[in-house]
């Protein structure tokens, strides 16, 4: 669970063109005007190479509203991101950010009140919105946009009864391992490329007197979702994609063979005395050490020295502290059991229509763009996206840089958020509190069954 944190999700001159096939009635360019955006400044278009955009139609003078839980500071680069197609088109974009997004969509799409446009964290807000009635599907110079720019695996992930939902926007690496550089340099360790190097990685640092591993699950009323991430990490890797697909619908049982191996195999981390630190010195006290705070001591290298969490944990560390490959901390690809195999855990966002005018059909195909994913690369710093078209040198962070090298490897096989696909009753309360309970004591099995039980007959 907890792709990026849902609501803000850590979430300059145009690059490229825009994809062919967006055709939207007659070729015009409103370049000259200006449009007052959300942001409440104006963008000329006399500064701006309008030629990509002459292909949307004459929507000048037309309103689009978008929803969303992306709220301020994060909200900026969206909005700056939308301002070349204000500017080109005369169109208006009206930005809503809101912190109870998840809970008011649904409430506005029932009662028949929702957005032109809504930017959903989970494929499963998306089902429970198609199901309100008021959902409409992606037209289809979006969903040409989705199949040349994304893996196919992200298409499906909106694609309901046969109708394709919503685009994808931004993502988040979750298959992640945070270390020191420096610590790595003094002490001769080199980074993994296999779960077998992992592994061998960790007992050399025991045998230098050190405990690798840092871990936290505490989260409040959401304590025990890194276990999660690791065990959707490891059903990768243990059990492969395809498998992992089936576990996530139900299709194989949560406590069948494959989650057993793929759970074992985190507690030959998290519930290995010599591997782990939790804070207070042993692993009950991993469920006790809060996330934010787990992975802090790698700054200092005297507790631990490893921490599996997602790209948006460089949040968490101090200004002070430099996330860079010569920095104070960094990241690496946790390993696949191959050098040749790249599985990646991650999350996202999608963007979901409830109205199907001309003028937002030609917004949501621009954000599904090539030309839209590099213009917000370039004005945001903690986001990504997995849009292939992407320029990764346009990034503006290193950790940004890494995971967009990560979603854009021609090797990698990404999957979403398992637990975020999953009926609430399992994966956002029973998965949590099972996993918790397996920390301080529960063994494998009954964890297991108890999550299983909680499946929706």
């Amino acid at each position: 669970m907890f792709g990026q944190p849902t609501s803000p999700r850590l979430r300059a001159a145009l690059a490229g063109t825009m994809s062919a096939g967006l055709i939207f009635g007659l070729a015009a360019c409103g370049g000259g005007d200006d449009s007052d955006s959300a942001g409440g400044t104006d963008a000329s278009a006399s500064a701006i190479d309008c030629a990509p955009y002459t292909k949307f139609g004459d929507i000048k003078g037309k309103t689009v509203t978008i929803y969303t839980g992306i709220v301020t500071p994060e909200d900026k680069p969206h909005i700056d991101s939308y301002k070349p197609f204000e500017a080109c088109t005369g169109a208006t974009i009206k930005y809503e950010g809101d912190k109870a997004f998840e809970t008011q969509i649904l409430v506005r799409a029932k009662a028949g009140n929702p957005p032109d446009l809504a930017i959903v964290p989970q494929p499963g807000l998306v089902k429970q919105l198609v199901a309100t009635g008021k959902a409409v599907p992606a037209p289809e110079e979006v969903s040409a946009n989705v199949d040349k720019f994304w893996d196919k695996a992200w298409k499906g992930y909106t694609t309901i009864d046969g109708k394709f939902y919503g685009a994808p926007l931004g993502a988040s690496v979750k298959s992640l391992v945070w270390y020191s550089p420096s610590e790595f340099k003094d002490a001769g360790y080199t980074v993994p490329t296999t779960l077998a190097e992992l592994q061998a990685l960790s007992d050399k640092m025991v045998a230098d007197g050190k405990k690798p591993w840092c871990a936290g699950i505490s989260s409040g009323d959401a304590t025990g979702w890194p276990v999660t991430d690791w065990m959707e990490d490891f059903m990768l890797r243990t059990a492969g994609p395809e498998k992992y697909d089936d576990w996530v619908s139900h299709k194989i049982p949560f406590n069948g063979p494959e989650a057993t191996t793929a759970l074992d195999a985190v507690g030959g981390y998290l519930k290995n005395d010599k591997y782990v630190n939790g804070g207070l010195g042993d692993v009950k006290s991993i469920a006790t050490t809060t996330f934010q705070d787990a992975g802090l001591p790698i700054v200092d290298g005297n507790t631990c020295s490893l921490h599996r969490q997602a790209s948006f944990y460089a949040a968490n560390f101090p200004k002070d502290v430099k996330v860079a490959e010569d920095g104070d901390v960094f990241a690496f690809y946790l390993p696949g059991p191959d050098a040749n195999t790249k599985p990646v855990l991650g999350a996202g966002e999608f963007v979901v229509a409830f109205n199907d005018r001309p003028e937002v059909k030609a917004f949501q195909t621009y954000i599904s763009s090539d030309v839209w994913a590099n213009t917000k690369a370039k004005l945001s710093s903690g986001w990504v996206t997995a849009n292939k078209g992407l320029d990764p040198n346009n990034l503006t962070n290193p950790i940004d840089k890494l995971a967009g090298t990560i979603l854009l490897d021609p090797k990698a096989t990404f999957r979403f958020d398992g637990s975020d696909q999953m009926p609430a009753a399992v994966g956002s309360d029973a998965f949590w509190k099972q996993a918790t309970s397996w920390i301080t004591g529960q063994d494998t099995k009954t964890t297991l069954d108890n999550i299983e039980k909680a499946w929706p007959k």
